[in-house]
């Protein structure tokens, strides 16, 4: 046989790594520029066929250019009411910015509230000022700021649009530094080793560079959308993901090095042994990211590509880069540990031979004790609440524009800054007033007018009308969200009006009903494309419905811990409509990759020793590494909790108690336990059901 030239077994290694240097270099610092191409514009990511949608295009007719309403609020310096001529210089203080870099109209006049102790007034300003929005309320805010005794404040959806602008500042940088440096700190404290870390942080961070470059010219072509929360997760699984393969694979690789002593074989085998539980893995999570494609909310099918764009670009990464770097640098990469040949009868660590042995012991025991802690947790799961974050609690810090909101809750109608938009025939406008003010729960209900001024001549644009209804209760509430219903109900049944009804509650409205759609059309979908590839993957039915029911107990039990935590620690008395969907999909598909790793390690070592010493072999070789994969991909998420907003507070919450949990309970005691204890027949219709028995008494014997 010829042997193969040194210097030929070093080419591909050096070809792929000076590849990857190259993405590195000219692709890495897209990583810092989807901010470029992203939108945090609300109104982009509505339900695509939803009532409120078509009111936000039809409103636009009313506009003389796309603007978005400042809310100006002034109260008393002290104890007092609101004088007469303090009302007419706000008033002309606000009039003053007409014309002014970014009011694309003139202002409302200020309006007194009933209780006589606050003034209100709508500045409207261009939705496309970008970075210059904060600019332009400071500008809103110093003339405001002109009345003598009265404290300013600026509310509303310009102020709100500021505020994320400012949570979402950091993304870029702080996100990735505190999720690489605690990826960074833990496979240091895991592997005592100083090289290996850096290669695999390496891995990551030229994935994340690839990705993020694919995603910025498919946002930059409009064929994806992009927003700081679409962003932000996109970054974090990247790193996540491509840190967990890379575990994987380099754990192999070390088996292989310490038996085989050749690095290039080494490096090899480990891809082959590996690559079918990685790339099964990555198809899991992939197509579940994909399978929000199918939701009517756009920032739903907006994370379904991009996040799948990250995940091939991990594996990419993790299948060429890595090897080929573990090749040339072969044991120096683990220094100053030194793999040591490996001892069939002391596989596994210490700790991982203990865990496996008390299963073996007792499996029944183990399986159901640990299947009613999980049944017991996800017994309140139905005290999620999954009805919207209201307004002052959608930053989890203290913002400007919410304790604006707050101040002109407690003096004009709880729906006061963000009414709801009616959008009717002008030949039916009033009786359309008239039923819009006869609905339970509207305070007012007024035409918009060129002055802005109540009472004054309508805008008639193409035959329609637009009317404003204030509603009674704040516009986050589900007071607001019946009102709403109910105003829908009555104006639909108005003839020849051919009423439309949107605004801020109606988008809540229809997002939440949208959310509840879409979680009965995906989840099942999810479900049935995990479970197929489980079955390709381990040519077995019963074991892969197994781990998809134990996932999905996991989810539930997580979902039942996140209503006790987010309601009785952290304060949120709701979420958003999107995030029972978002966990759903991540910590199954997540979850079911854990299992992957261990299960076709399973499998491989049951076709040799049997089912009872193939699940203890597989259990004590990669308990380390997957515990070792599940913290960091929860470090992680975990830190998603930098950026200040409820969202993806609870997005890192959920992800991250999640893994853990399925890590060290259903992956290592749960899955195994049951395998054991069900026997060959786990394994049906495949032939290890059949052949097993035999297998187990040579084995013993």
């Amino acid at each position: 046989m010829t042997r193969t030239p040194r210097w030929a077994r070093w080419l591909v290694p050096v070809v792929l790594l000076v590849i990857w240097l190259g993405i590195g270099g000219t692709l890495g610092p897209y990583a810092g520029r989807l901010g470029e191409v992203a939108t945090n514009d609300q109104a982009a990511f509505l339900p695509r066929n939803a009532e409120s949608t078509k009111v936000i295009e039809a409103r636009k007719a009313f506009e003389r250019s796309g603007s978005v309403p400042a809310i100006v609020v002034w109260q008393p310096s002290a104890e007092g009411r609101v004088s007469d001529v303090q009302q007419r210089e706000a008033t002309r203080a606000v009039a003053a910015l007409a014309g002014r870099e970014g009011v694309t109209a003139a202002p409302s006049p200020a309006l007194r509230s009933e209780d006589g102790r606050a003034l209100q007034a709508v500045v409207p300003l261009a939705t496309d000022l970008g970075d210059a929005l904060p600019a332009a309320l400071d500008r809103v805010r110093t003339a405001a700021a002109a009345v003598p005794g009265l404290t300013v404040q600026i509310a509303g959806p310009a102020a709100t649009q500021a505020d994320l602008k400012d949570a979402f500042a950091g993304i870029d940088g702080i996100l990735l530094g505190v999720a690489l440096g605690a990826v960074l700190l833990i496979l240091l404290l895991v592997y005592r080793s100083l090289l290996l870390p850096l290669v695999i942080i390496s891995s990551a961070v030229f994935a994340l560079g690839l990705a993020c470059a694919i995603v910025y010219a498919l946002a930059d072509r409009g064929a994806v959308r992009v927003d700081g929360q679409v962003q932000g997760i996109l970054s974090i699984l990247v790193i996540g993901a491509a840190t967990d393969y890379a575990l994987l694979l380099a754990a192999r690789f070390r088996e292989e090095l310490a038996a085989r002593g050749d690095r290039t074989a080494a490096a090899l085998a480990a891809v082959r042994r590996s690559a079918g539980a990685i790339t099964a893995s990555a198809a899991t999570v992939a197509l579940a990211l994909l399978a929000l494609l199918a939701s009517d909310l756009t920032n739903n099918r907006a994370l379904g590509p991009v996040g799948a764009v990250g995940i091939v670009c991990s594996v990419l990464a993790t299948l060429t880069f890595l090897p080929a770097v573990l090749a040339l640098l072969g044991r120096t990469a683990f220094w100053p540990a030194t793999p040591r040949a490996a001892d069939a009868s002391e596989e596994g660590h210490r700790i991982w031979r203990r865990v496996a042995a008390v299963i073996d012991r007792a499996p029944r025991r183990i399986w159901v004790s640990t299947t009613l802690l999980l049944l017991v947790l996800a017994g309140f799961a139905p005290t999620f609440s999954s009805h919207g974050v209201p307004l002052d609690e959608i930053f989890v810090k203290e913002a400007p524009s919410v304790s604006a909101q707050e101040s002109l809750a407690r003096h004009f109608p709880g729906g006061s800054g963000q009414p709801a938009v009616i959008i009717a025939d002008a030949a039916a406008a009033a009786r359309v007033q008239a039923a819009a003010r006869a609905t339970a729960g509207v305070a007012s209900a007024d035409p918009v007018s060129a002055s802005g001024r109540p009472g004054a001549e309508p805008v008639v644009v193409d035959g329609r009308i637009r009317i404003d209804a204030t509603l009674a209760a704040p516009a986050d509430s589900d007071d607001a969200k019946r009102t709403v219903a109910a105003l829908r109900t009555r104006l639909h049944a108005v003839p020849g009006a051919d009423a439309l009804v949107g605004g801020y509650t109606a988008q809540q409205y229809d997002t939440e009903r949208t959310s509840a759609r879409d979680r009965t059309l995906i989840v099942p979908v999810v479900l049935a494309v995990i479970l197929l590839i489980l079955v390709l993957l381990l040519r077995s039915v019963l074991v892969p419905v197994l781990l998809v029911a134990t996932v999905a107990l996991n989810f539930l039990a997580t979902l039942g811990v996140s209503a006790l935590v987010f309601q009785h620690v952290l304060g949120f008395s709701g979420t958003d409509a999107s995030v029972p969907l978002y966990g759903f999909v991540f910590l199954v598909a997540l979850g079911v990759d854990y299992n992957i790793f261990l299960m076709s390690r399973v499998r491989e070592e049951t076709l040799t020793h049997g089912v009872r010493r193939g699940v203890l072999r597989g259990l004590t070789t990669t308990g380390g590494v997957i515990t070792s994969a599940g913290v960091v991909l929860a470090a992680t998420f975990a830190a998603l909790m930098v950026i200040p907003l409820a969202f993806l507070v609870q997005i890192a919450f959920i992800v991250a108690f999640g893994v853990l949990l399925d890590t060290l309970v259903v992956r290592s005691l749960l899955v195994p336990a049951l395998v054991l204890d069900i026997g060959p027949r786990s394994w049906w219709p495949s032939r290890l059901a059949h052949d097993d028995r035999a297998q187990e008494v040579k084995t013993s014997g």
